[in-house]
């Protein structure tokens, strides 16, 4: 029987190299925790916004506000990752861009791709 290796003892998480599919996957689940977590604040938005012209403006004042400027950037890139990931996966499924060099480029697509999205939301805003 061939000796085993002792099993690490410190795992740096920040020395590990991801591949970039790696990465979006990973990306791909924070982005679906994010939005679950975002909803009860969307709906309460929402809501109060419907409710009056007076909510209407309070939500206005409430999203021009530093910190929810920051989660509906949070939400904008959690939204648009998740929905690019997903497609990338739906591709998958029907056996489209599975070699290695294709799901790469696919997975690079993903990630720039949220992230200039984001980027043009908070140019929009601004």
């Amino acid at each position: 029987m061939a000796k085993q290796k002792a099993a690490p003892r410190y795992l740096n998480l920040f020395r590990i190299k991801l591949p970039v599919g790696g990465v979006t996957s990973i990306g791909h689940r924070i982005s679906g925790v994010l939005m679950f977590l975002l909803i009860p604040l969307a709906v309460w938005l929402f809501a109060l916004s419907l409710e009056s012209a007076e909510g209407f403006r309070q939500v206005n004042d409430y999203l021009d506000s530093p910190p929810l400027l920051a989660l509906s950037l949070l939400l904008v890139w959690s939204l648009s990752h998740h929905l690019l990931a997903g497609i990338r996966h739906l591709f998958f499924d029907i056996d489209i861009g599975m070699e290695k060099e294709t799901a790469r480029a696919s997975a690079w697509v993903v990630n720039i791709g949220a992230l200039l999205i984001t980027l043009l939301y908070l140019v929009r805003l601004l």
